[in-house]
């Protein structure tokens, strides 16, 4: 497993734009798109931006009827913006009616302004029948793996949530999509911010309901979720690495040595980071005072709480519900 990232830093905003068609699964555009917002609204600042396009510019419709309008028409926004760090291409139902001359042009002149092509659902379909599969990997929804490989002789399908092949990652369908998109937001923002995103979402630890391991957060490994768990769990009065070593029958220094892998910190780290996220929620959700905060998160003191926070946002407790009340 490679060794992960606990922060990264941050400099211009990464840019997204999300292609959709008609009749696509608004599920899966949510938990692409919702991640994305709650990663921005835990860094406090915009680390993502993202649009929605459509071929033409019209509202689009989604298999359940709801209407999205698009931020703009595919062609007008690569006039305007000329490229993109990722091009997400939705499509669902009705994939086979949008595969036509007009929509494989625009994917191909699409796909050569994007840094790395994402297709989600229905969307590789599309996305082989432009040619920008060919010679690669690819999975998509699984209820058609069997005509998409009777059809694109030239793509190697596999059964998989997700497949990357150099720049471009094909996606199996919603919940795929979701994990997929806390991947990136590791990737460009670090481990930490994908875990308070994962919390936002109850994803990810041992308070979620159970999933497949190649959904789950904390890098895959079982030790490493349920102790953050059992961290979780233990906020206002935490355990030491000795006793939540013990709780998992495990070293300390196995435990060290895990986290250090699958988040790229050690639990210490991971532990403190926590406790001040469920601070600053406290802070920005409720009316109880700081003092207050300070013992349920953990702290023998307002003023150990203010200096630990002064420390990794910069700014006091008082400040950081002033901003999170203002937006």
């Amino acid at each position: 497993m490679m060794m992960q990232k606990w922060t990264k830093a941050h400099a211009a905003p990464i840019t997204i734009a999300f292609l959709v068609f008609d009749r696509f699964s608004n599920l899966c555009l949510s938990n692409c798109i919702e991640p994305l917002r709650a990663a921005n609204d835990v860094a406090y600042t915009r680390l993502f931006d993202w649009r929605i396009l459509t071929l033409d510019g019209a509202a689009a419709q989604s298999s359940s009827g709801i209407q999205v309008l698009p931020h703009d028409a595919l062609a007008a926004a690569l006039a305007e913006m000329g490229r993109w760090d990722y091009l997400f291409v939705h499509a669902s139902y009705d994939h086979l009616r949008h595969d036509n001359g007009a929509t494989r042009q625009a994917l191909r002149r699409a796909a050569g302004r994007a840094g790395t092509v994402i297709g989600l659902d229905a969307g590789p379909w599309l996305m082989a029948a432009a040619g920008l599969l060919n010679g690669r990997r690819a999975t998509l929804h699984w209820d058609m793996l069997d005509s998409f490989s009777e059809q694109f002789l030239e793509v190697e399908v596999e059964r998989a949530r997700a497949v990357r092949d150099g720049p471009v990652i094909t996606c199996a369908g919603a919940m795929s999509a979701f994990d997929l998109t806390l991947d990136l937001i590791a990737q460009h923002a670090g481990m930490a911010t994908r875990l308070d995103v994962e919390d936002q979402f109850m994803h990810g630890n041992e308070r979620s309901p159970p999933q497949d391991a190649a959904a789950r957060g904390q890098g895959g490994d079982p030790l490493v979720r349920r102790a953050v768990g059992l961290m979780r769990d233990h906020v206002e009065r935490p355990l030491s690495l000795i006793a939540l070593a013990h709780r998992l029958t495990c070293q300390p220094r196995t435990l060290d040595r895990r986290f250090r892998r699958a988040l790229g910190a050690p639990p210490g780290t991971v532990y403190r980071h926590l406790r001040l996220s469920e601070a600053r929620k406290l802070l920005g959700g409720t009316q109880l005072s700081v003092a207050e905060i300070a013992v349920r998160c953990g702290y023998e003191s307002p003023a150990a709480m203010a200096r630990a926070m002064r420390r990794r946002y910069g700014r006091a407790p008082t400040a950081l519900r002033r901003q999170a009340r203002t937006g």
